[in-house]
């Protein structure tokens, strides 16, 4: 089913770093809510202040990717660090629900989400819908003779040897949403999708841990084409990098259905469930676009601005998000040892 609300510095952040305020008004929890937080820092900022503004309870986080969000979550296991998890694929949040790390929570405000966006027993709420697309620097395509792609075929391209920037499925969940489309274009074939990145694996300048750093490498100049998400080559568009086009493949695109979820043996779980109601209404969802996030929000109450994709005119593959979940550990183990190890830094 097609996306139905549809119409028309990136590093980690400590937790003492990013408090989002240290009072509380009236009502609100003196205990601070900790989240995990998987958008681009100037969102997951804002995100954490005006939580606060609204609710009284200060608020941390942490800047991670979705991979690194599992991997630090699998780390602390009964202890963790986290209250709730905002962003990054639904597919990721149902990964660390498989792994015991997460906690059902069904929001009085999931009322207002589509079906398609959230998890029928509640393990995952969504939040904002974005989809895959080659983000191109069109000078570095003029000095390579080539044209934006329009296929995943395209990719294999001699042109672009050393000349495509994607992230490691194993760090980005923007990445893993790449490995898992093809796997859908392949009727479910993990091998084939495997064998694809493996031919890619020639014309690929870097693997980065961040989902959109590709299309910032892009905007550089430094390769012709990022694997992004729409919403982050419009956002590099808007910040000066006139000379992105972002395209997409015709054979399908996939796409993201970002979540929020609570953390199992959270220690503010009442600040965590707060925190997750608040992510599910309009208001806080129409705060992305403010800050150049162009993800498609799923309450059908919050704004969609032009700098949207019209989901309506793109062709997208089956998103099975449980079997996405269910197979991350195995594809992303795989994509180590037979097409390259995740970065390190």
């Amino acid at each position: 089913m097609l996306p139905l609300a549809v119409a028309a510095t990136a590093a980690t952040a400590l937790l003492a770093g990013c408090s989002a305020g240290a009072g509380t008004e009236a009502g609100g929890s003196s205990e601070p809510v900790t989240f995990i937080c998987s958008p681009q820092e100037d969102w997951c900022q804002l995100i954490a202040a005006e939580f606060t503004a609204a609710s009284g309870i200060p608020a941390n986080y942490v800047r991670l990717s979705g991979g690194e969000a599992v991997a630090r979550l699998s780390a602390t296991g009964e202890t963790p660090e986290f209250d709730a998890w905002f962003g990054g694929g639904a597919e990721g949040h149902l990964a660390a629900d498989e792994s015991g790390l997460l906690e059902t929570y069904t929001s009085p405000n999931a009322e207002q989400i589509p079906d398609e966006y959230k998890d029928a027993d509640g393990t995952w709420t969504g939040v904002y819908v974005g989809a895959l697309s080659f983000c191109s620097n069109t000078d570095v395509l003029e000095e390579i003779g080539a044209e934006a792609p329009t296929s995943w075929e395209d990719l294999l391209d001699p042109r672009f040897k050393g000349n495509i920037a994607m992230a490691h499925p194993g760090t980005s969940g923007t990445a893993y949403q790449a490995l898992w489309t093809e796997v859908e274009l392949n009727d479910g074939d993990q091998d084939a999708a495997i064998d694809f990145f493996g031919k890619l694996h020639s014309n690929i300048l870097q693997y980065s841990k961040s989902g959109s750093a590709p299309g910032q490498m892009a905007g550089r100049g430094e390769v012709a084409t990022g694997v992004i998400f729409a919403q982050d080559c419009q956002k590099f568009v808007n910040e000066g990098f006139t000379n992105l086009e972002t395209t997409f493949p015709s054979e399908g695109t996939g796409y993201e259905v970002g979540a929020v979820s609570l953390i199992k043996n959270a220690k503010n779980p009442e600040g965590a469930k707060a925190f997750i109601d608040w992510t599910l209404t309009a208001e806080a969802q129409d705060l992305a676009a403010t800050v150049g996030s162009y993800s498609v929000p799923t309450n059908p109450d919050a704004t969609i601005t032009e700098d949207m994709v019209d989901f309506d005119t793109l062709k997208l593959v089956h998103a099975d998000i449980d079997a996405a979940g269910k197979a991350r550990n195995e594809l992303t183990g795989r994509f180590d040892a037979e097409v390259a190890p995740a970065p390190k830094e």
